[in-house]
């Protein structure tokens, strides 16, 4: 029988596995960006924030065996299986051979390494903020293929595709669900 997680226990689980802050701060990152897609979509902020939140839950402690151990660890903890196969479809291709099917696995492909290329966008900028980040201003950047090298943008644009969104709409919404959380994202800089 699962339970269905609330944001204080997914958030406490993520600490549990992640001492590393950034890495916090990215599942937040992408747990808002997630918030924001559902919104749009109708569906359920609430659970598209907590899959988001955790999607990357072992990837600090079992690099090389990211998601096989999130299985794990949410079989444990009984969480849903559709919780489950969502994460593990942000890894498709990589990790797992679980294929984004559904809105909801489809969004937290497209945005997880989206969320680092924004991050890395918004620290080099003099005002070191978000709130006013452009999509240009991103995809300046994303031209430079040293910068954020670890942002996979072969998976940002395949994740776009499989929306059926323009790359520029996928980045502005990806930054409106990001400007939402600047605060707890680190990224109000000095706007």
């Amino acid at each position: 029988m699962s339970k269905i997680p609330t944001r204080d226990e997914a958030l406490e689980l993520l600490k549990k596995y992640n001492d590393s802050d950034s890495l916090v701060r990215h599942g937040m990152a992408v747990e808002a960006v997630m918030k924001h897609f559902a919104e749009k979509m109708g569906e359920d902020p609430e659970k598209w924030g907590i899959i988001g939140l955790v999607h990357d839950l072992d990837y600090e402690k079992y690099p090389e065996q990211h998601c096989t151990m999130t299985r794990q660890i949410l079989e444990e903890q009984k969480w849903p299986e559709d919780y489950i196969r969502a994460i593990m479809s942000h890894a498709w291709g990589m990790c797992t051979d679980d294929k984004p099917q559904l809105p909801m696995e489809k969004v937290l492909y497209a945005t997880d390494e989206l969320t680092g290329l924004i991050t890395a966008a918004v620290y080099v900028r003099p005002s070191r903020s978000i709130l006013d980040l452009t999509v240009k201003s991103v995809k300046k950047k994303w031209k430079t293929k040293s910068f954020a090298a670890g942002a996979n943008r072969e998976v940002i644009m395949q994740g776009a595709e499989m929306l059926d969104m323009p790359l520029e709409e996928l980045i502005a919404e990806t930054i409106a669900g990001m400007q939402k959380e600047a605060d707890a994202l680190g990224l109000r800089g000095e706007v």
